[in-house]
């Protein structure tokens, strides 16, 4: 019988950090050119800068990558070298809470004004 645990448990972690590496290698770029070829000055540009749908959507992706590869690397630091079970269930769902409610934050600005709910 095949044991839960032992060796190749950490490999679909693994790749999963390396695919986000290479969306956040490929995403930034694009979106700091973007940026840097607008600077808008005023509100209004600004506005007019993420009114495409397909960079508010390229932003929360990314986002969505950053918080998952962060994700990753914290759950193997903390696995590496906090010992107590009961502090790594903390830093573990402190470190969820964080980075899940950032990206949820960042869709609700990207997409409330889109959807006629901006003030």
């Amino acid at each position: 019988m095949k044991s839960t645990t032992g060796s190749h448990t950490g490999t679909g972690t693994w790749l999963v950090q390396r695919a986000t590496a290479v969306v956040l290698a490929l995403a930034l770029p694009l979106l700091a050119t973007y940026f840097l070829a607008a600077l808008p000055l005023d509100s209004a540009g600004w506005q007019a800068l993420f009114a495409p749908p397909w960079l508010r959507v390229l932003m929360l992706l990314t986002a969505a990558a950053l918080a998952l590869h962060a994700w990753v690397g914290v759950r193997d630091i903390c696995m590496d070298y906090v010992h107590p079970a009961g502090l790594r269930l903390a830093l573990y769902l402190a470190a969820i809470a964080m980075l899940a409610g950032s990206v949820a934050w960042l869709a609700v600005i990207l997409f409330d004004a889109a959807l006629g709910r901006a003030a």
